[in-house]
């Protein structure tokens, strides 16, 4: 029947397959999810790819989705709770269903604004798809707004932005904003224990960090995270600072996504060959800048890197929001650490703690560099304390909780 109980050492809920054909994966996934909607959705000068075969595989592999949920709770009160642009036609179709079906969807990147959305051949369509949803979800009230600018110029409709709702064809659609978080407690436990303490010295060893100042990237590889905009600026910040050559080793983490897209191939070739680059021109017999871990980290390494970071350093050129920024703050129980984050984050508008930086400008990363290492013990207590009591209270429970308490 195409399920399987999870987790597998004490099951609790089912996770059932929806199986694709490899047209379908490359029409859906890797087409008008990745080539369209993506770059559409962020501002990071990629151009979408639109292409009529991928929008019909889309709405195809849509209502396969929404097929399968149906059959699952047909003839129940059921609230279905759909995740990301990838499937965002599932609840016009579940709605053509059964229209009794609750329809939430949580759209996890960023909304564009109008003038960039309206680039989007199938943009009504769509739009009108989105508003079959009873409540709609985006991480900051300015994707919300977003939204419905690209509603009011594009559809027939009436939007109360006081109450946060659209009415178009005589269904309500709710549109409000949830900053996702992440397990505070969870990870604050986790992040204590003697595995991830035994974790951190084999890191140290491997690496060689040891009398080392450490400052940390971890991102999927994806033209949006700004690691080549970040490694731009390890090279300004050695350049402009050279006492601290010797004395800092930056790691990059990060693991191959979407390698069957040319943009993410000729990514990963250029942040190689950029490493390289700056390795060969620092280097010494006994230290390189710049280390480029390619493999799959575990849970527990995570947050080995976590707490041996002196820095974190989050450089997205555009992002929904940013879990890193989150998992870095609930794993530093130590209230150690200093945050460098991107302006052009979700998460930006929470932190009000960390140091911002434009990733665009080198020079001003590289001197944020400088202030965050140079930062002292008690200013480093004080912000992480701060960042940190804000997490636990606006934890993933409560994000769903809101969620759950505005469901109509």
């Amino acid at each position: 029947d195409n399920k399987v109980k999870v987790p597998q050492d004490n099951p609790s809920y089912e996770v059932k397959y929806v199986w694709l054909s490899k047209e379908e994966n490359l029409g859906y996934y890797y087409g008008f999810s990745n080539q369209a909607l993506w770059p559409l959705s962020h501002l990071a000068f990629v151009k979408p790819i639109f292409r009529d075969e991928d929008w019909r595989i889309y709405q195809e592999v849509n209502k396969k989705f929404a097929q399968s949920i149906y059959e699952e709770c047909r003839d129940k009160k059921a609230v279905v709770f759909v995740q990301d642009y990838h499937l965002a036609l599932v609840g016009k179709y579940l709605k053509e269903l059964d229209p009794s079906i609750t329809t939430i969807l949580f759209w996890h990147i960023p909304w564009p604004a109008y003038e960039i959305f309206r680039i989007l051949p199938q943009k009504q369509k769509f739009l009108e798809s989105l508003l079959n949803y009873d409540l709609l979800g985006f991480h900051i009230r300015y994707f919300c707004n977003n939204f419905f600018e690209a509603v009011a110029n594009e559809l027939e409709s009436k939007i109360n932005k006081e109450n946060s709702t659209v009415v178009f064809q005589g269904h309500v659609t709710r549109v409000k904003s949830y900053p996702i978080s992440v397990d505070f407690e969870g990870i604050n436990k986790k992040a204590k224990e003697k595995e991830v303490e035994e974790a951190m010295e084999s890191l140290k060893e491997e690496f060689g960090l040891k009398n080392y100042k450490v400052i940390i990237g971890l991102d999927r590889i994806d033209y949006t995270k700004g690691i080549l905009e970040r490694i731009k600026a390890i090279d300004k910040f050695l350049e402009v600072y050279p006492e601290f050559r010797e004395k800092i080793i930056f790691i990059q983490m990060g693991e191959i996504s979407r390698i069957h897209l040319a943009q993410y191939k000729q990514l990963n070739d250029e942040i190689n060959n950029l490493v390289e680059e700056v390795d060969f021109k620092y280097s010494t017999s006994v230290w390189r800048p710049i280390i480029f871990v390619r493999r799959h980290l575990s849970f527990c390494e995570l947050l080995a890197f976590y707490r041996l970071a002196d820095v974190c350093i989050v450089s997205s050129l555009h992002d929904g929001m940013n879990l890193v920024a989150k998992e870095f703050v609930s794993s530093r129980f130590d209230e150690r650490g200093v945050l460098v984050l991107s302006k052009f984050t979700g998460v930006a508008r929470e932190f009000q703690e960390t140091l911002l930086i434009n990733p665009y400008y080198p020079e001003e990363v590289a001197k944020t560099l400088f202030c965050a290492l140079k930062m002292k013990e008690e200013e480093q207590k004080e912000r992480m304390r701060k960042l940190r009591v804000h997490l636990q209270r606006n934890n993933i429970w409560r994000w769903i909780g809101k969620i759950i308490s505005d469901i109509p």
